[in-house]
């Protein structure tokens, strides 16, 4: 699997470490940036990760911006992206069981290091069960 992982100023340390730790894990996570902690705006992040995304050169996104919630509305913007913020390990589960996000989404500066790294694994542990749940995501995914 293909992950890529972007973040705004806000989210740029713990972008960092969790490159570290999943290259100790073997796992490469693209970087999209941005690459320090200079002030940057969230949206041009939010739609590099999209088209990312939506070109097939991810199968899953990592966004973190200082809370987590400007760049999920940001994702959630464009067409064909469903990001999901994980504020805790039930929504990480529920985020791929029902609801099939292709980005997740973390606060820097309101979640530990550990607890996304938990969520992340949880995440990607956790099979998308379909039925009902893909009607839903094709209704969202309707043009209207």
């Amino acid at each position: 699997m293909k992950i890529a992982i972007a973040s705004d100023h806000g989210g740029f340390e713990l972008k960092q470490e969790l490159i570290d730790h999943y290259a100790k894990e073997g796992v490469v996570l693209q970087n999209l940036g941005t690459d320090s902690t200079d002030s940057c705006d969230y949206p041009d992040i939010a739609k590099k990760m999209a088209e990312t995304i939506l070109l097939k050169q991810a199968d899953l996104g990592i966004l973190i911006c200082g809370t987590g919630i400007g760049i999920s509305i940001a994702a959630n913007r464009c067409r064909g992206i469903r990001a999901a913020l994980l504020y805790d390990d039930f929504v990480a589960e529920m985020a791929k069981k029902h609801n099939n996000a292709n980005v997740i989404v973390f606060g820097g500066r309101t979640m530990t290091t550990q607890d996304v790294i938990r969520r992340i694994d949880i995440f990607n542990q956790t099979a998308f069960e379909g039925g009902r749940h893909l009607r839903r995501i094709e209704k969202i995914e309707e043009e209207k």
